[in-house]
This record gives structure tokens, C-alpha cells and sequence, in this order.
């Protein structure tokens, strides 16, 4: 069963939660603690979740491409004290089941975080779709890797080919000169299944 975020409410949440995340002053709160309830919540309108989003991005901007969420990083040493509402938001089952399972062991098979396991990162090393050789005939070349995360967040790498690519990535496979492509890209889908996606050519 999926549970609403109510955008307007999870600057507030995110605000309280980044304070008693914490550990120390000195230190900044764990990003990927803000990317993994802004993502849920849609990318919300926030300084946090600008900054999250930002960071976000920045991870699969080459080079090295970095797994954009890394959930193993969210420590979040909170302990829930008070009453879950009968339906709880992402937020308080993200709270509950972390602190719950002690640092960054959180168990995230459920479906309330199918929207981790949506992450792709698309990273198209080459395309090209042109004519050439000897008999000007068409030639389809790539060299294309898929990220993606495993049931408890495990981010890794396989190969993909053209065929799965989504027309955002490649958004030609005609045989034309002009076409061919690189560049790495990001796509995703919030707690409610709004999708969304983010590409830079290089």
C-alpha cells in the first residue's frame, strides 16, 4: 500500500529529522539521508532538498559516476519515542524501520521503498547509428552500462543494450549521420510514482 507525502509538510519533517540526525555540530547532516526522503516526497521545494537533489545529480556527473542515493550513509541513530499515526508517511516508516535496525542495517524490501529500487542510472559510453564502410551499409554501435539498486540498496553495474534504453537516453536510433551520443543519465520515480529524469551529454 502506498502512503501520501504532503509536499508542503516535508520541509518540516526533513528539518526536524536532519536536526536529531546529527551526531555532532560540527558536522553537516548525512545528504543521503535528505536525498532518500526528498526523492520519496517528489523533490519538494526546500534548502535541504535543493541541496539534496544537487548532490543527487553531481554523483553521476562524470568522472567517477557515483551511485546517486547511498543509503548506506544515512546513519540515522534516532529513536522513535511516540506513537506512529495509523497511516503512517514514507518519512516515519523510513524513521521507524532504520532505528529500528540500527544505523544504516535498515531493511528497505517493503514496497513503501520501491522508489529506491526505481533509480536507473544510464550511462552511455558511446551510440552510434551512421552509415559506413566499405558498402555504406548502417551500423548500430554502443557501449552502454544500466545502474540500478538491489532489494536492500545495493547499487551495481550491468550492461545494457540499445533496446532497453528509454527515448529520453537515446532518442534516435535512426541510421543518420548525425547520430550518436554520450553522456550519463539519471531517472526515478517519487512514493507516489511520478517519474522523472535528468541527462547531461559530455
Amino acid at each position: 500500500m502506498r502512503f501520501a507525502i504532503h509536499r508542503n509538510g516535508i520541509g518540516v519533517i526533513l528539518s526536524a529529522i536532519l536536526g536529531l540526525v546529527s551526531p555532532q555540530p560540527a558536522k553537516a547532516y548525512p545528504v543521503d539521508c535528505a536525498i532518500l526522503l526528498c526523492l520519496a516526497g517528489g523533490w519538494p521545494v526546500s534548502a535541504e532538498c535543493a541541496h539534496a537533489r544537487a548532490v543527487f545529480i553531481r554523483r553521476i556527473t562524470p568522472w567517477p559516476i557515483e551511485p546517486p542515493l547511498q543509503i548506506w550513509r544515512c546513519p540515522m541513530g534516532v529513536s522513535l519515542n511516540m506513537p506512529l499515526q495509523s497511516r503512517p508517511s514514507p518519512a516515519q516508516l523510513i524513521l521507524a524501520q532504520v532505528s529500528e535496525g540500527g544505523g544504516a542495517d535498515i531493511d528497505i524490501s517493503g514496497v513503501e521503498f520501491d522508489f529506491v529500487r526505481s533509480i536507473r542510472v544510464w550511462d552511455v559510453r558511446y551510440y552510434s547509428h551512421q552509415r559506413g564502410g566499405r558498402d555504406d551499409d548502417c551500423s548500430e554501435v554502443s557501449h552502454i552500462r544500466l545502474g540500478s539498486y538491489e532489494v536492500q540498496g545495493e547499487f551495481g553495474w550491468s550492461r545494457a543494450g540499445p533496446d532497453a534504453a528509454p527515448t529520453w537516453v537515446l532518442p534516435s536510433r535512426r541510421c543518420s549521420s548525425g547520430n550518436w551520443r554520450r553522456g550519463v543519465g539519471v531517472e526515478w520515480e517519487d512514493h507516489e510514482g511520478n517519474h522523472g529524469y535528468e541527462w547531461m551529454a559530455y
